[in-house]
């Protein structure tokens, strides 16, 4: 009789996190993509999530943030997902287009320009300072601008001379469609005209 092979054991890992993109995967289930404090950028495959039974039934939706745990991939970054405990829904960011169109930028600029799973802690507290800003104020323009500012120092590609929005542009090829989209929401800039 062979002796018996090693016992696989499968970790789990744990993180707080922001959902900034989902996407359908099947009929029962969904790729979650999130900004988190400890890992970064992660994608998850929330099992039977369409189902209405399911364990994720309400807790996952865009800008929700959560406490997760999931079961990382040996072949693929798409990791799968196994509980959400949410923390916080800012679901006043729902309440208008301009806001949810905003906050998505927030969420496509940090998928533009960072690495996945490269633990970005002052990137998540970035988002989540911006996402508290729009649970609280109407989004405008200035915020859009602020976000960039302090996107563009922390990732070191500021350059004087050039505003933020040009130098992660510069940085990463190209900015999200959603920056023009926004910037068409708010209208015409006082300072600019």
């Amino acid at each position: 009789m062979p002796a018996p092979g090693p016992i696989s054991i499968r970790v789990m890992e744990k993180a707080r996190g922001i959902v900034i993109r989902i996407t359908r995967l099947s009929d029962t289930s969904l790729i979650v993509h999130w900004c988190t404090e400890e890992i970064g950028l992660l994608k998850t495959v929330a099992k039977g999530a369409r189902r209405p039974r399911s364990p994720f039934a309400g807790k996952l939706d865009l800008f929700v943030e959560a406490d997760l745990v999931w079961v990382p991939s040996r072949k693929s970054e798409l990791h799968i997902l196994k509980e959400v405990e949410v923390a916080d829904f800012h679901a006043e960011i729902r309440r208008g287009y301009t806001e949810t169109m905003l906050a998505s930028y927030f969420g496509q600029l940090l998928e533009k320009m960072v690495e996945r799973e490269h633990p970005v802690p002052e990137l998540f507290d970035l988002l989540r300072r911006a996402l508290g800003y729009l649970v609280k104020f109407p989004a405008d323009r200035r915020a859009l601008l602020h976000y960039e500012r302090q996107l563009a120092e922390l990732l070191g590609v500021g350059h004087e001379g050039l505003n933020a929005g040009a130098a992660l542009e510069r940085a990463c090829g190209g900015l999200p469609r959603a920056r023009m989209e926004c910037l068409s929401l708010f209208g015409k800039d006082p300072e600019t005209g």
